[in-house]
């Protein structure tokens, strides 16, 4: 399936639209570290790995502009668990 994720910074969220349906990580940037706050993805789309597609972008994001990550959203926390390539931007 293909979809584009992109940031919305003056929404601090990064989303994607598939089926005319909106999955989204919120997010809050400050002094070089980016909260992951919430993931959303509708129930139509859930099963289909665009959760999983929205957080890639975020952590790929983070490391391109060299950004801390916290985990606050437990499905985002789980997602570098499964993806150790990721660890390393954590806080801590």
């Amino acid at each position: 399936m293909d979809y584009i994720v992109q940031n919305l910074p003056e929404e601090s969220r990064f989303e994607t639209t598939v089926e005319g349906k909106t999955a989204y990580l919120d997010y809050h940037l400050s002094d070089g570290v980016i909260i992951l706050l919430y993931a959303y993805t509708p129930v139509e789309l859930r099963g289909k790995g665009i959760a999983g597609g929205v957080v890639k972008f975020a952590l790929d994001y983070s490391r391109a502009n060299k950004l801390k990550v916290i985990p606050q959203c437990p499905y985002t926390h789980y997602y570098i668990q499964r993806h150790p390539e990721y660890q390393d931007l954590m806080v801590g």
